[in-house]
């Protein structure tokens, strides 16, 4: 009797002891999100809110049956190729490639782990994709209307200040694509303006603090700042800069009016990046990412900042008011 006894107690001993060992097998055992950006974690922290919330709705919540590994460049976009090679050499089940030069980096360095991609940028045009509706063998995502909406972004700075005739636009030369893009197309509509375009080039925040006192002596009207993911990375800055030098300047995400900007104008980052988390649960249940169509994410914001208008003695028309999706007092 007592030997049966003593034999249950090191059975139950013994099942006790490799409880731990199961746990960790099953939390070691978790798919793997690798979490590529070209920015850095400052000015990320609603996107990547909406991007856990998009893997939510998939049934995957970070830390329960998901890990997520990230890898932030900082701002120095020629440390993505290496960050996206530690990423495959870790063996990661998915690439979230976020901004326009992860995405490039990500397909160069694997064409057998999935990549989910958020850019505002045309991805056919950089040739990521082969085509939206048949995105290719290992990679897909979501675009947000971010580059392509630079001239409308001129178009409202000009009602707001139609008296300059000189306006900057605000550019990454580190990403040169994007900046040559929208240099252009800015260039182009500012022609139809009849306005004096002034191209700028900041990469870092020592650069940016030069721009806007140059801009000052210049006697610049006005300024658009660029779609880059730098430029995310530094709207409170950005939006500072803008009251302390008195620069009317408009910009594409909503925490820039939100900072004490002017106005933004332009896709909603969030509904984007919650599309990226959402594209990114179903390839982690299965779903191949050649038979996910690139998503053209079309929700577009009008973010006004009334108080900071008044600040620069600014007379707003009430049809930029009317439509405006929030006018901040």
């Amino acid at each position: 009797m007592l030997d049966m006894r003593r034999r249950e107690i090191i059975t139950l001993l013994g099942g006790a002891a490799a409880w731990p060992l199961t746990v960790r097998a099953q939390q070691t055992a978790l798919p793997v999100i690798g979490f590529l950006n070209s920015a850095s974690p400052e000015g990320y922290a609603r996107p990547l809110s909406a991007f856990r919330e998009g893997l939510s709705a998939s049934g995957y919540v970070e830390g329960r049956n998901v890990a997520i590994e990230y890898r932030w460049a900082e701002g120095q976009y020629d440390r993505l190729p290496e960050l996206a090679a530690d990423l495959v050499r870790r063996q990661v089940t998915v690439i979230a490639a976020t901004t326009n030069p992860a995405g490039p980096a990500a397909k160069a360095a694997t064409t057998t782990i999935p990549i989910v991609f958020t850019m505002g940028s045309d991805p056919v045009q950089l040739g990521v994709v082969a085509s939206l509706n048949r995105p290719g063998s290992n990679i897909t995502g979501v675009t947000v209307l971010a580059v392509e909406l630079g001239p409308k972004r001129l178009e409202l700075l000009h009602e707001l200040v139609p008296t300059a005739t000189t306006i900057a636009l605000l550019v990454n030369p580190t990403n040169l694509t994007v900046a040559e893009t929208e240099s252009r197309d800015v260039q182009a509509a500012a022609s139809t303006l009849g306005l004096q375009l002034y191209v700028v080039r900041a990469s870092t925040e020592r650069d940016l603090d030069a721009v806007f006192a140059s801009l000052a002596e210049r006697h610049t009207g006005g300024l658009v700042i660029g779609a880059d993911p730098f430029f995310i990375s530094r709207i409170e800055l950005l939006a500072t800069l803008a009251v302390r030098y008195s620069m009317p300047t408009i910009y594409q995400y909503r925490d820039f009016a939100a900072a004490g900007g002017l106005m933004s104008y332009g896709g909603s980052l969030t509904d984007a990046y919650r599309q990226a988390g959402v594209y990114t649960g179903r390839i982690l249940k299965g779903e191949k990412p050649a038979d996910l169509p690139v998503v053209q994410s079309t929700k577009v914001e009008l973010i006004l900042n009334l108080k900071t208008a008044r600040a620069l003695g600014l007379t707003v028309p009430l049809s930029v008011i009317g439509r405006a999706d929030e006018v901040i007092e």
